[in-house]
């Protein structure tokens, strides 16, 4: 057995990254939603 979660930096980026979330039409509605919401942090 390993464990479940194995942070990698890359995976989280290219899966939740700014990039990831601006190249579909959702994503784009996500980060809006969390901009209008005044979010520090938009994305990973």
């Amino acid at each position: 057995m390993h464990p479940t979660y194995r942070p990698s930096k890359i995976k989280r980026a290219r899966r939740f990254g700014f990039r990831a979330r601006m190249s579909t039409s959702s994503g784009r509605k996500v980060i809006n939603a969390r901009r209008a919401h005044g979010r520090k942090r938009l994305s990973a």
